[in-house]
């Protein structure tokens, strides 16, 4: 049983930025089998799909509310997938999580996300 971990969460002031994790637990993420997607929850909102990277990078999908802020990318050395978030929003506000599948649908989808993390808090607040 594959299980993620995110970090890197935090408070933020709108218009800073953020990066985060998200990794196996006690395991190795192999980026070459699995597509890797994040995903948020804002207070009192559904789901949102943000970002998914396919396996061994072929292709990245972005939510239309994150293009051109947020990245999506792998440091294959450390099996680990990265969320840069940058120019934070206030509605950027949200519990993040990672979650593993076999490919990226595109929009972002939890459908086939099969591994999830517990998530991380950001809060983009002044």
């Amino acid at each position: 049983q594959l299980q993620l971990v995110e970090s890197g969460g935090g408070l933020v002031q709108p218009g800073g930025s953020l990066r985060l994790s998200c990794a196996a637990a006690g395991a190795t993420l192999d980026l070459d089998f699995y597509a890797i997607g994040w995903f948020r929850r804002a207070p009192g909102k559904e789901r949102e799909g943000v970002a998914c990277i396919s396996k061994s990078k072929k292709m990245t999908v972005y939510a239309n509310s994150v293009k051109g802020r947020f990245t999506i990318a792998t440091d294959d050395a450390k099996n680990t997938v990265y969320l840069q978030m940058n120019s934070l929003k206030p509605e950027d506000t949200g519990v993040y999580y990672c979650a593993a599948a076999m490919v990226c649908l595109d929009p972002v989808s939890y459908v086939g996300m099969d591994f999830w993390g517990k998530g991380t808090l950001v809060t983009v607040s002044s």
